[in-house]
């Protein structure tokens, strides 16, 4: 069980039963590259939304960034034909079900699950699924870098180290496609593109990632 009272770069862990039993479940499930992933994107939302005073739901945020790689990994949370988002949200979904969680904020923290690989929209969702958001980008692409003090990102990074992250999250991201290619995201748009722009020059996702200011 991860202490009560923990506190990362002034940030409190939640402390609920639910959180406890969600880190135990992540933390037991996942691999420690996405365990920390995930705890850094929830350090990363809520440093930003202390910073910019949005108001939001610390537990429910908290679980929607442990579950949202949840269906990277393979095993029982995995399905074989939907989105990897969709089976992280699912896998929350019946973790909150089964502590007689509202439906209300079940779907805020489905949502923020779902969507948090989808560009824009979560700005216009609660401020939870704007945070799984922010925080996966800030993790990731290395987005919003100098919004977050350099003290900040050293507290954080030395709780939950990111040795290798890039190299590994990549092939997680590849692995889950190569198993269930009809699920790759946004192929359709990318064809209209092509068609309709023949010199354009697509951005490669990799490189975005390779290119984060983060040194790994």
């Amino acid at each position: 069980m991860i202490a009560r009272r923990t506190v990362i770069a002034g940030i409190e862990i939640p402390d609920s039963r639910i959180a406890g039993e969600a880190t135990e479940l992540v933390r037991d499930t996942s691999t420690p590259l996405l365990f920390h992933h995930s705890r850094r994107v929830f350090l990363w939302g809520s440093l930003f939304a202390r910073q910019t005073g949005l108001d939001h739901d610390p537990e429910l945020f908290y679980v929607g960034a442990l579950f949202h790689d949840l269906g990277l990994v393979a095993g029982e949370h995995r399905s074989e034909a939907e989105r990897f988002e969709i089976d992280g949200a699912n896998a929350a979904r019946r973790f909150l079900e089964g502590h007689g969680v509202p439906e209300e904020r079940v779907m805020t923290v489905w949502e923020s699950i779902a969507l948090h690989t989808t560009p824009q929209v979560p700005r216009y969702k609660q401020p939870e699924v704007r945070l799984v958001n922010w925080g996966v980008e800030y993790d990731i692409h290395g987005r919003h870098f100098d919004e977050l003090a350099a003290a900040q990102r050293d507290d954080v990074i030395a709780a939950h180290p990111r040795p290798g992250f890039k190299d590994g999250v990549l092939e997680a991201l590849s692995g889950v496609l190569r198993d269930k290619p009809e699920t790759a995201f946004l192929t359709w748009q990318a064809d209209l593109l092509a068609a309709a722009r023949p010199d354009y020059e697509r951005a490669s996702f990799c490189d975005v990632v390779r290119r984060s200011p983060f040194a790994s």
